[in-house]
Formats: structure tokens, sequence, C-alpha cells
């Protein structure tokens, strides 16, 4: 009785297992299934990378800075900027981010001085886009600027006109109209010294410190840098980063990239994004 029953054990236990020609196959097919998957996972991926998501990304945060100004009463929006990257001087591979921001003279101590609203993070935008306004600073001692050129005086793009041009506002009232408004972008604490601990905007010296870092962008107190008051905006493009690199290190600039590119603006009464062909 216990050696029939031991040897219908046995006997499951070889029905049981796979045999080799069986093993190959199923990995063979799990090859194929893998091949074939591949690229549709890289176009998923690339979906979420796409303008579009940018797009819709903008339109949120666009939506949000506008109940932001409604809530608070008073001048918010949304900037664009990219953050310091020490290892990338010519601001090629930064990564850009959207950040709340709200108008705030009595801490900034500017009458066009906004800072990061509190408790919201900057929002990382995908790396493969960006997005531009096309504006540089034609004076680094004075606010106006100049066509829609991406060229400095020289004829050049530099890392400074990249970040002048990659770093801009859109700003509302707070009857929730887009309205273009100055802005002076500064930390929480109104500080022009080393002082403040904010850990989003800051100055120079702090957020460039490489043993002690303090915050992640540049405030706008250095006109050399491209980074000084300026008009908000009321449109901007978005461009493919990967190509504006390649044109820019092949020294043809921005034309083949960026000029054919349809500028998106804002409606001044909705916040919502139209194109213009």
């Amino acid at each position: 009785m216990v050696k029939n029953e031991n040897e219908k054990m046995n006997a499951k236990s070889r029905q049981s297992g796979v045999t080799l020609t069986e093993m190959t196959a199923v990995v063979a097919v799990i090859a194929l299934l893998v091949t074939f998957g591949l690229p549709a996972i890289r176009t998923l991926h690339s979906s979420f990378e796409s303008g579009a998501s940018v797009r819709a990304m903008i339109s949120a945060g666009l939506a949000s800075a506008r109940a932001i100004a409604a809530s608070q009463q008073h001048y918010a929006g949304i900037r664009f900027q990219k953050a310091y990257n020490p290892g990338d001087p010519e601001q090629l591979e930064a990564s850009q981010y959207m950040i709340f921001i709200v108008h705030d003279f009595g801490r900034t101590g500017l009458a066009n001085g906004f800072r990061a609203v509190e408790g919201l993070k900057p929002i990382k935008l995908p790396d493969s886009v960006g997005v531009m306004d096309l504006r540089y600073r034609t004076n680094n001692l004075d606010p106006r600027y100049s066509g829609d050129e991406l060229i400095d005086e020289d004829g050049d793009i530099t890392a400074d006109v990249l970040r002048d041009t990659t770093a801009f506002s859109v700003i509302f009232s707070p009857s929730g109209k887009m309205v273009i408004h100055d802005v002076r972008i500064r930390n929480k604490d109104g500080e022009t010294t080393d002082a403040s601990n904010d850990d989003i905007f800051n100055t120079e010296s702090n957020v460039t410190n490489t043993e002690n870092p303090v915050g992640m962008f540049i405030q706008d107190d250095y006109g050399d840098l491209g980074l000084g008051q300026e008009l908000s905006r009321n449109s901007f493009i978005i461009y493919d980063r990967k190509e504006f690199k390649q044109a820019y290190e092949k020294g043809q600039g921005y034309s083949d990239c960026l000029v054919e590119l349809v500028p998106i603006y804002i409606n001044p009464y909705t916040g919502t994004m139209i194109s213009v062909d």
C-alpha cells in the first residue's frame, strides 16, 4: 500500500516537471514578447515626455496659479526657471521647473517683489522638452527686452542668454485675470545677503555653494546672469531640448529647431493656452 502511494507521488512529481524543450520554448516566447513589447513601452514613455504632456502640466499649473491669486487676493503666478546645475555651465542639461509665486512686498521689500508660495514644491518639467519666451536682456542694467531673437549682441547664444529666455513668469491678478506685471523674484526672507535659508530661491553664492548649497534657483538680483526684474509674459514656446542642444553644439544657432515653432498664448480671461498658427 505504502509502495503504491510512493510510486504515485513519484509519478506525479515527474509529471509536474518541465522538460528542457518546454523551458526553451517558454524562454523563446518571453524573448519575443519582450522584443515586440519594448517599442510599445518606449512609445508609452515618450508620450509622457511629449509636448502634449507638458501642455497639460502647464495648463494645470496656470489654473492653480489663478486659484492662488484669487484665494490669497494677491498677484500670483508661475515662474519658469532652470535649476542651478554645477556640472552644466552652458545650461543645456539643467532641469526646468514651474514654481508657484506670489507678490509679497512685506517680505521681499520690493514693490514688484515675488517669492515662492510656501508649501508648494516646484514642478519639474520633462527633460525632453523645455519652455522659452524667446526674449533676452539686451542691457544687463536695464529691464527692457528686445524682440524675438535668441542671440546676444555678438550674434551668439550664451549661457546667460539661455538662462534669461528660460526664466520668465506668467502672472494673474486677484480677480483671476492674466496681466502684464513687473516681476522681481527674491527669497522668502527678502535677503540680498546669504542669511536666507530659503530652499527654493536664494542668492547666487548660496545656490552655487559647492559645500553647502542653499536653494535651487538663483533669484532676480543678477542682471549679468540674465536674472533681473522683467515684465511677465503672455506667450511662450515649447521646444525639443535634444534638437536644440544638437543645433547649439553644431553652431547652428536656434533657427533650425525654434523659428518654426508655433507660439502659445494665454487667454487673459480664462488662463487657458491658445496656439496661433
